[in-house]
């Protein structure tokens, strides 16, 4: 019985973040009150508040859900380019900006974290979290980018926070103007060649190499 009820609780928690994200996809985030996720989840107010703090703790949840699966794919890729971690760079970015255009629940995270999310207000908890995964998601790029360094396949004096810098913004931009305006480019059939041309700046580019000391 206990682990039937545990269960349940878990569908419930599921049924209530699906929810949330519809909502906010169609809404927005300041515009949708717990209220009306509860109406669309068919649970009360009480339910959400015992699986999440506030509007915040629940969109802090939603958020990290697009992250979800990321490291698991990583691991699936290092295994099958062994001793080549500029193929897994290529093949996880490709990965993540085709999964933008044909995976609707991941589509609908990015509109909410692009374009329907205002951090004022309640919201102002959620930037300053989002704001040290950032910085962490810097360490884990230029992590990443040692190591193609150390098999030969980016300059030595590659300026790794630069380039991390510069990736991050490159890949966001891509997804946030496509998610803005879909018909402006073929985000998924483009990929490949947007990530080639990526790999193509952080190998030749000079403005990303570090000053010699």
């Amino acid at each position: 019985m206990a682990r039937k009820t545990k269960q349940q609780a878990l569908e419930t928690r599921n049924h209530i973040i699906d929810a949330a994200i519809e909502r906010f996809s169609e809404h927005g985030v300041s515009k949708t009150s717990l209220a009306d996720i509860a109406a669309a989840a068919g649970v009360t107010r009480g339910a959400i508040y015992w699986h999440f703090k506030n509007k915040t703790d629940l969109l802090n949840e939603i958020w990290a859900q697009s992250e979800s699966g990321l490291e698991d794919l990583e691991h699936e890729y290092q295994l099958k380019y062994p001793s080549d971690p500029l193929s897994v760079v290529r093949a996880m970015i490709i990965y993540v900006l085709e999964a933008t255009v044909r995976d609707q629940r991941r589509r609908s995270l990015m509109e909410i974290i692009f374009h329907k999310c205002e951090f004022v207000g309640e919201m102002t908890t959620l930037q300053l979290m989002q704001q040290t995964l950032y910085l962490e998601c810097y360490e884990k790029i230029e992590d990443v980018l040692r190591q193609c360094i150390e098999a030969g396949q980016l300059p030595p004096a590659l300026d790794t926070r630069r380039a991390a810098v510069v990736m991050r913004a490159y890949i966001t931009g891509l997804m946030e103007n496509w998610l803005f305006m879909p018909e402006s480019f073929d985000l998924a059939a483009d990929a490949p060649q947007l990530v080639e041309a990526l790999i193509e700046m952080l190998r030749h580019t000079t403005t990303l190499r570090a000053a010699p000391r």
